[in-house]
């Protein structure tokens, strides 16, 4: 068999599932012209976070890391009304743009931006006992993936979907002994360990092979 081009698998689907959509295309127009890092995560990978909120009828989502906004775009979509998105972001400047692309999305209702240091957000949000969220997506730096974990179970109640991109990282965490690869083959171990949580490690195409985790708190 004819070896396959993973970028080639992942058009043909973008090409089937993936539409034409103004308010997402000038999300990534604005974060690229602001001169934002394109780490974004992918449409597929896009389209799979919306239906994930959607059939898990979050109403409450948490997204550690906003960048542009995104993701967020599909987070907030994908909320019933009355549902709400937190979404922490270090950066004012990547802020900035997210609230531009969550007005024109017309989802100012549903999102709210926190701009500063995420862990500390998110444990000032465990000590002031603000209500648990249906989901968490992490999609922060990497180093700091083991921690984040631990705070998002101080936000979450059983039935939690807690969701972590870049995975599997081009198969750095097969072999890195240092860096991001070490501490995300770190998490992603804690994750299959830890005894509140089910979960898996879903891999993900692109030019190189990702991956997203999931678990759901069970206790």
């Amino acid at each position: 068999m004819a070896e396959v081009d993973l970028r080639e698998v992942e058009l043909y689907i973008e090409e089937l599932f993936v539409r034409e959509d103004p308010v997402l295309q000038a999300a990534l127009r604005d974060a690229r012209e602001a001169g934002l890092p394109e780490i974004q995560v992918s449409p597929l990978e896009a389209r799979l976070l919306y239906f994930l909120t959607a059939l898990s009828g979050a109403e409450r989502v948490l997204e550690v890391g906003t960048l542009g906004g995104y993701s967020g775009i599909h987070f907030a979509r994908a909320l019933p009304p009355g549902g709400k998105l937190v979404t922490l972001e270090l950066e004012e400047r990547h802020a900035a743009v997210a609230r531009e692309s969550f007005r024109r999305a017309g989802l100012l209702g549903k999102v709210e931006v926190r701009v500063g240091d995420a862990k500390r957000a998110m444990r000032e949000m465990a000590r002031s006992g603000e209500e648990p969220f249906d989901l968490v997506f992490i999609d922060a730096e990497k180093e700091g993936y083991a921690e984040y974990l631990d705070l998002a179970l101080a936000l979450s109640k059983v039935g939690t979907l807690i969701l972590a991109d870049n995975a599997i990282q081009g198969g750095s965490v097969l072999r890195s002994e240092d860096g991001s690869g070490r501490a995300i083959r770190e998490f992603n171990a804690k994750l299959a360990g830890h005894e509140r949580l089910e979960g898996t490690i879903l891999p993900l195409l692109r030019e190189r092979v990702d991956g997203l985790a999931l678990a759901r708190v069970v206790r």
